[in-house]
């Protein structure tokens, strides 16, 4: 299918390339295929050692939209150039009012680059920073914005509420991924958040064909970064709990973070060095590997001490994909996915013996293995297809910058 409306977006987005932000590159990818035009704007470059293989297939251009923040000249002659080819200019500048300088300075770059580049519409991935600079630039170039809401941009103790309420009430359309979600945006900001809709994160199927987990080693596997909200600690507690009870198992952990000493001391005071390996990034093809050697994928997410969480993680749409019977908490969005008993297990949070309990009850299952991932994958095959997910926000692409088009040049075109 061929994306016909002459449409081209701008995705704007904090840092790219990001390893732990595969969901964001499946997105770019499809809408590629389905021939819609893009440019990414990223407003730092990538601080990442490791990346994953499906980013060279990007066609995409990317532009940094570095500034000189100490330079006060920098960025008013950004202001001019930006006034010569931007109708409305000086009044679209209200909106900064009370807004970081640097978002500014970067919003006003970013509207030159939209209007002399031919950009119809922005898009931006959490209501962070990102969100901040496309608001602003759309406001200035005359386009409209959407954005993304997806875990710690909503539920982080350190998100300003009045911030997220503005950029709700001004963006055309806002998409989340799960409808927990949507309901705790719509339940907390009113009026502001009527326009959410909940798209689900997407796959690419073909990529994560299914294999059947009745004949598996016993081996748990789980992957994410090594950050509070993952709950790795308890995997390893339950580890050292099975441990206990004279299980054979191997536990393996896919990532890299903050937390990756803690947890090798974690490991070690547990006495389980021989059972549980933290494996460091690694491609996504070899992960693909290793989870479909499991017979258990673990993601005993939390909500943390800082109030954030996981929205509904990729690798665990991955791991039912793949054929991995999936256990996981009731944290947000992730029941909608694995629902218990049916398309996998939910434990409680910050419950090592529940988590062994599972995970014993999987290892000695081979049929209840296969009845899990049997249903998950169909669940995967009919709500999270990327070319279907990423259809719907085509058109919320389009129609928005329908709704503009028609407005004059040199109006300030006012969307949500």
């Amino acid at each position: 299918m061929s994306y016909d409306q002459p449409v081209r977006v701008g995705y704007v987005l904090k840092r790219y390339p990001r390893y732990s932000e595969t969901f964001i590159v499946n997105e770019i990818l499809a809408h590629e295929a389905a021939g819609l035009e893009l440019d990414i704007f990223s407003l730092r470059p990538p601080s990442d050692s490791h990346f994953q293989d499906r980013l060279a297939k990007v066609r995409a251009p990317v532009r940094y939209l570095t500034i000189d923040g100490a330079k006060a000249a920098a960025f008013w002659s950004a202001v001019d150039a930006a006034a010569d080819v931007l109708p409305g200019f000086w009044t679209a500048l209200k909106k900064a009012q009370k807004c970081p300088a640097s978002e500014v300075h970067q919003a006003i770059v970013l509207a030159r680059l939209v209007r002399t580049g031919g950009i119809t519409h922005l898009h931006a991935h959490f209501a962070t920073e990102a969100t901040g600079v496309a608001r602003l630039a759309a406001a200035f170039a005359g386009v409209p914005y959407t954005f993304t809401a997806h875990a710690k941009d909503i539920f982080h103790e350190s998100a300003d509420a009045a911030d997220r309420r503005q950029k709700l009430a001004d963006a055309a359309a806002v998409v989340t991924v799960s409808d927990y979600n949507c309901r705790y945006l719509q339940d907390t900001f009113g009026e502001a958040a009527a326009h959410v809709r909940r798209i689900y994160n997407g796959l690419e199927l073909a990529d994560f064909p299914y294999r059947s987990p009745r004949e598996r080693e016993a081996t748990v596997v789980a992957v994410g970064r090594l950050v509070e909200k993952k709950g790795f600690a308890d995997l390893v507690d339950s580890c050292a709990v099975l441990a206990r009870r004279g299980r054979r198992l191997r536990c393996r952990i896919i990532g890299e973070g903050e937390l990756q000493e803690d947890l090798r001391r974690r490991i070690s005071a547990a006495g389980v060095e021989g059972l549980v390996e933290l494996l460091g990034p690694r491609p996504q093809s070899e992960v693909i590997g290793i989870v479909q050697e499991a017979a258990v994928f673990a993601a005993p997410c939390v909500v943390g001490s800082d109030g954030n969480r996981d929205g509904l993680p990729t690798v665990l749409l991955e791991a039912m994909a793949l054929g991995t019977p999936c256990i996981s908490t009731d944290v947000t969005g992730i029941p909608e996915v694995v629902r218990h008993g049916d398309t996998g297990m939910i434990v409680p949070q910050h419950d090592p013996e529940s988590l062994a309990d599972q995970i014993e009850r999987l290892l000695d299952s081979p049929d209840l293995r296969t009845e899990l991932a049997e249903r998950a994958r169909e669940l995967i095959a009919a709500e999270f297809d990327i070319h279907r997910n990423t259809a719907q926000m085509r058109k919320l692409f389009g129609g928005s910058c329908a709704a503009v088009s028609s407005a004059p040049a040199d109006s300030l075109q006012e969307v949500g």
